[in-house]
């Protein structure tokens, strides 16, 4: 199975993602916080996910209806993962926080997500 390692700018929050297949698709959501982010989300199970270092560096960002769980680095701000407010039952790495990410890209679509219009009711 493909893992897939990655972190913060700084170093301090690193990650591992293990996944059964590779990626074929990242969503571009077009809410008000992923488009100030600029965050690519590569959807994942928490069994998948493994945080490696940085707990106590991890900072959490809620708004709205505080459904969304968005963890970033203190120290540097780069939004890591989080927990979507379209599947909250879920993880959300940023994929541009992979370390392969150049790698990925060519053989990756963006799939457009409009976060905007999400419905604010919606339960998973």
């Amino acid at each position: 199975m493909p893992t897939y390692q990655g972190g913060c700018h700084c170093g301090a929050v690193r990650y591992e993602l293990t996944k059964a297949e590779p990626p074929v698709s990242f969503t571009d959501c077009n809410c008000s916080v992923c488009t100030k982010k600029g965050v690519l989300h590569y959807g994942s199970e928490h069994d998948e996910f493994r945080l490696l270092q940085g707990e106590d560096a991890l900072k959490l960002y809620q708004f709205n209806t505080t459904t969304a769980k968005h963890w970033f680095c203190g120290t540097c701000g780069i939004h890591v993962y989080g927990v979507p407010r379209s599947h909250p039952h879920r993880l959300s790495v940023n994929a541009r926080t992979l370390d392969d990410l150049h790698a990925l890209l060519p053989s990756v679509t963006l799939t457009p997500y409009d976060g905007v219009n999400h419905p604010k009711d919606r339960q998973a």
